[in-house]
C-alpha cells in the first residue's frame, strides 16, 4: 500500500496530512473529533485503499502534527477547519472527493457537503448528526452532552483532565482505541487547550438551549448522497440526532445502525464501518 504523509501550508497554518493508496483512485478525506488524530484510521484506511481508493488523513488543527491556531476563535468550524480541508485538497490536487467526518469531524464534513457540494461525491457521518438535528434532539441529547459546559471552562478543564496522570480524561473517553497514544499527544504544550478550543469557538449553553435561526450556520441543506452510522454502544449522543439528520437533506439519505461498537466505531468496527462506507461510495461515486 502507497502511504506517505505531506506538510502542507493551508488557511494559514502547516497541516500534517496521511496520504495513502494511488494518485489516480478515487479520494475520500477522512476527518477525526477530539481527542484524536488522524491515526482514528489507522485500521480502516488499508480497508479502503485495498478497495481501489485513495484516503486523505488530515491531523485538524490544533490535533496531532498539525499547528494550533492562535486564538479560540480561530477553532470556528466555518472559517477554520472548512477552509482547511479545501485548502489542503488544492494543494494536493483533488478537485472531488467523498467526504467523511467522526465525532468533531462530522459537523466539519456536513458543513463541507452542504456548502461546497461542488467538491464532494457523498458525505458519512459517524456519530454526530447534522448540526440542526444534533441542536434539536431533545433532553436527552442535552442530558448526554452536558460535559461540553465543562469543556468551556477555560483552564479548570485543563487542571482537571490533567490531575492524578489525566485519571479524569481516562475516566470519560474509556472506550478510547488508545487512549495512552492520545494522552501522549495531548500532554504537549497547549493541545489539551487547542483540543478544547473546538467545543468554545462552536458550542455555547445558549446555542445548546436555543437553536439559532436558520441559515446562520451558513448554507444548511445537504444535497449530496449521505450516509449516516450511528452505534449502539455509543455514550455521548442520540440515536435521535443522527437519524433526524434526514430532515436536511434533498439528496437519497440512508442510515445504519452498528451495534456492539462504542463511539469509537473506526477502533471497534473498522470491518464493518469499511464496508458500508464503500458500498455507499459504489452506489453513489
Amino acid at each position: 500500500m502507497r502511504a506517505q504523509t505531506h506538510r502542507i501550508t493551508a488557511n494559514g497554518l502547516s497541516h500534517f496530512v496521511r496520504d495513502s493508496g494511488e494518485e489516480s483512485a478515487p479520494a475520500a478525506i477522512l476527518m477525526h473529533g477530539f481527542p484524536d488524530s488522524s491515526a482514528v484510521w489507522d485500521k480502516v484506511t488499508p480497508l479502503l485503499v485495498q478497495a481501489g481508493f485513495r484516503v486523505i488523513a488530515p491531523d485538524m488543527r490544533g490535533f496531532g502534527e498539525t499547528d494550533m491556531a492562535a486564538s479560540v476563535a480561530d477553532y470556528e468550524i466555518q472559517t477554520g477547519a472548512v477552509k482547511d480541508v479545501l485548502g489542503v485538497m488544492e494543494a494536493l490536487k483533488i478537485k472531488i472527493a467523498h467526504v467523511v467526518g467522526h465525532d468533531f469531524g462530522a459537523p466539519i464534513a456536513w458543513a463541507l457537503a452542504a456548502q461546497h457540494p461542488e467538491r464532494f461525491k457523498t458525505l458519512t457521518a459517524i456519530s454526530v448528526g447534522h448540526t440542526r438535528a444534533y441542536l434539536k434532539a431533545g433532553w436527552e441529547q442535552k442530558r448526554r452532552g452536558a460535559y461540553i459546559l465543562f469543556h468551556q471552562l477555560r483552564g479548570i478543564c485543563e487542571a482537571a483532565y490533567k490531575a492524578n496522570d489525566w485519571a479524569l480524561l481516562r475516566k470519560h473517553w474509556s472506550a478510547h482505541g488508545d487512549i495512552e497514544e492520545t494522552i501522549r499527544l495531548l500532554s504537549r504544550p497547549g493541545r489539551l487547550a487547542a483540543g478544547l478550543n473546538w467545543y468554545r469557538a462552536n458550542i455555547s449553553l445558549a446555542r445548546m438551549m436555543k437553536p439559532p435561526p436558520a441559515g446562520s450556520l451558513g448554507e444548511e441543506i445537504v444535497r449530496i448522497p449521505t450516509l449516516g452510522i450511528w452505534s449502539d454502544g455509543e455514550a455521548y449522543l442520540t440515536e435521535a440526532q443522527m437519524t433526524g439528520s434526514a430532515d436536511y437533506m434533498d439528496a437519497p439519505w440512508t442510515y445504519e445502525r452498528i451495534e456492539g461498537a462504542s463511539h469509537w466505531i473506526p477502533y471497534d468496527a473498522p470491518e464493518i464501518l469499511a464496508q458500508a462506507m464503500l458500498s455507499h461510495w459504489r452506489k453513489y461515486g
